[in-house]
This record gives C-alpha cells, sequence and structure tokens, in this order.
C-alpha cells in the first residue's frame, strides 16, 4: 500500500479561474501553459504565516483564525522562460484580472508616497534636492576647469 498524499505534492499544480484544478506531473514551462491557454498567464502563489511584531503601531490588525498569526498570500506572475515545478502551487489569471491587479498595485503606491510627502516637512526636500544639484554642479565645475597645462617649467633664455 503507498502513501496517496505522496502522489499530489509530486505535481504541478495548477487553479484555473473557473475553479478547476489541473495537475502535471512534470516540469513545464509558463510558456506552455500560456500556449495552451490563452489569454491568460501563470501565477506562482506563496502562502506564509506573519505575526504581528512586539511593538505594534497604532494601524487596525487583520482579523485571523489562528490567534495573532495571519496568513498572508503572495502572487508572482511568472515569464514565458520560467519553469513550473512539481510541488508548487500555481495559478492561471487571466489579462483582465492581470491589468486590474496591476492598476491597484499602481494607486496604492501612489497613495503611500502622497502619504510619505505629507508627512515630510516642506523645506527637507528642497534641501535634499539642492544637495543632489549641488553636487552635480561641482562635478561640472571640476570637469570645466581642468585646461591644459604644460607640465615643464619654463626656461629663461638669457644671453651667454
Amino acid at each position: 500500500m503507498g502513501n496517496c498524499q505522496a502522489t499530489d505534492a509530486a505535481a504541478v499544480v495548477i487553479h484555473h479561474p473557473d475553479g478547476r484544478i489541473e495537475r502535471l506531473y512534470w516540469p513545464t514551462s509558463a510558456g506552455e501553459i500560456m500556449r495552451s491557454h490563452p489569454g491568460h498567464y501563470v501565477t506562482l502563489v506563496t502562502f506564509y504565516i506573519s505575526r504581528p511584531s512586539t511593538h505594534t503601531s497604532n494601524a487596525p490588525s487583520l482579523p485571523s483564525p489562528a490567534g495573532d498569526a495571519v496568513r498572508l498570500t503572495r502572487v508572482r506572475l511568472l515569464r514565458h522562460k520560467d519553469i513550473l515545478l512539481v510541488g508548487q502551487v500555481y495559478r492561471l489569471v487571466t489579462s483582465q484580472e492581470l491589468t486590474k491587479a496591476i492598476n491597484a498595485r499602481k494607486q496604492e503606491k501612489m497613495r503611500k508616497d502622497q502619504a510619505e510627502q505629507r508627512q515630510r516637512p516642506p523645506h527637507s526636500t528642497n534641501v535634499e534636492e539642492g544637495g543632489v544639484q549641488g553636487e552635480k554642479n561641482e562635478k561640472e565645475r571640476q570637469k570645466n576647469s581642468r585646461h591644459w597645462r604644460p607640465s615643464l617649467q619654463s626656461i629663461s633664455e638669457a644671453g651667454s
């Protein structure tokens, strides 16, 4: 008698957008999967447990079924040449889902940048930019001030 769980672990698991699960029992490239499913992209799905640090901020915490631990999912878009490995879980996403996720990430980044700018004192950005610009101007002056100068001392031609 064999262990049937070992068979499941020795497969490439692909979750389809319609909920169907496909298992492949050999490594394959993401490009092959994308060719067989036009309009879809392959993503690697990683689950991990995050525990809040002892010095928490005032931000609200996510509810978690396992006490203080929070289960998070990380999704990474794969390139055509990436190999899908046995034992990993992958998900097919449509191009519409991908576009929506990219736009959401851009908006989140913009909100974060705007919040950081609001927290900075107004004069600190000018000082930083001026410091960098000042360094660039100094380097430019050093380049331009390098004129050719003779390296030998002049010899006077006094009559003998």
